[in-house]
């Protein structure tokens, strides 16, 4: 028997509606978590597509959770958007907040959005993205429970705290990467695990501090960052964007509220947006654009480069030809749920 099963992204779409609405989502919030996960299997981002679903559904058992919760948008004269997402789940939080950011980075040729309270379980990248089709370049940065170990130390106190960045290009897809500061994501480690697989050397730690190749004794352990001490550093800098700078939860903070241990990671998201057509001192974007491209075709002289996201772009298209190969044991889950 087939370890996987193919299906379309519009079945991935109601496999997530109907696994969250049955587990007592609202629409809206399901629709933008769907759409969220529906965009990583096409992508072919695994462990941000329906691998999420069921982390989606524990993150419930959190009292302080609300899987039916309206967002409120605070927009004044400043050039930063506020979103209290009430204690819901950032997808939704970002629908009703991207096109005030949109606006206002329009306006002042600088913005930022700030969202507050809200469960962040997704990747960043589509968020970038989508500000880059808007021709504007855009980071964001986001925490998580503590499971990273700053360099040197053995405890974790830092989230795998990605960061994001994007950047329009000229008749082509944005460029874009989003990347954890530790070494791997959670999902990779927890893929690994349920395919029997044990993780490649430097990606954690143990519950003692020793180095291991299991999933299971990286989980119970911590992570480790990037690149050692520069890895560390740019954790820390995501915790203070993301966190003090806004006035949310530090990645422990969020592990302590995470008090069933769901690991559901709960705090801010802060994404800055820049309007090339107000830095450059003619306007011309199109110009910048071309002179990017320089950029990026020297790269590629090279063999053996290619640039962040085109492998993303590539999976797209394999998806629209071929559809999605689901591990069965996913979509088992998945239906379950349902």
């Amino acid at each position: 028997m087939s370890e996987h099963v193919n299906i379309t992204l519009d079945e991935v779409h109601r496999l997530a509606m109907a696994a969250l609405t049955c587990q007592g989502f609202s629409q809206s919030q399901a629709n933008a978590i769907a759409n969220t996960v529906c965009a990583a299997e096409r992508d072919e981002c695994y462990s941000h597509g329906l691998f999420r679903i069921p982390l989606y559904i524990k993150a419930t058992a959190n009292p302080s959770t609300d899987a039916s919760a309206v967002p409120e948008l605070t927009v004044s004269d400043s050039s930063v958007v506020h979103v209290d997402a009430k204690d819901g789940f950032c997808p939704l939080a970002l629908e009703v907040g991207l096109n005030p950011l949109i606006e206002k980075t329009k306006t002042h040729g600088i913005a930022a959005l700030a969202i507050h309270s809200v469960y962040n379980i997704a990747a960043l990248w589509p968020e970038v993205e989508a500000l880059a089709e808007q021709g504007l370049v855009a980071f964001a940065f986001t925490g998580a429970n503590a499971y990273v170990a700053p360099h040197g130390g053995v405890k974790p106190v830092f989230g795998t705290n990605p960061m994001a960045f994007s950047w329009p290009r000229h008749k082509q897809p944005p460029l874009v990467f989003d990347q954890a500061s530790s070494v791997s994501a959670r999902g990779e480690i927890q893929l690994h695990g349920i395919a029997g697989k044990t993780i490649p050397d430097g990606w954690a730690i143990d519950a003692n501090g020793n180095p291991t190749n299991q999933p299971e004794a990286a989980l119970e352990g911590a992570q480790l960052p990037f690149g050692g001490h520069k890895g560390s550093s740019i954790a820390l800098m995501v915790e203070l964007l993301a966190g003090a700078l806004i006035g949310d939860l530090f990645s422990y903070e969020s592990s302590v509220k995470d008090n069933l241990n769901v690991g559901a990671p709960f705090g801010g998201e802060f994404i800055i947006a820049i309007d090339p057509a107000r830095t450059l001192s003619d306007g011309n974007t199109e110009a910048a654009q071309l002179r990017a491209e320089q950029l990026f075709a020297k790269i590629l002289e090279q063999d053996g480069t290619r640039l962040p996201s085109s492998r993303r772009y590539e999976a797209r298209k394999r998806t629209a030809a071929n559809g999605i190969n689901l591990p069965v044991s996913i979509h088992e889950q998945i239906i379950d749920l349902s």
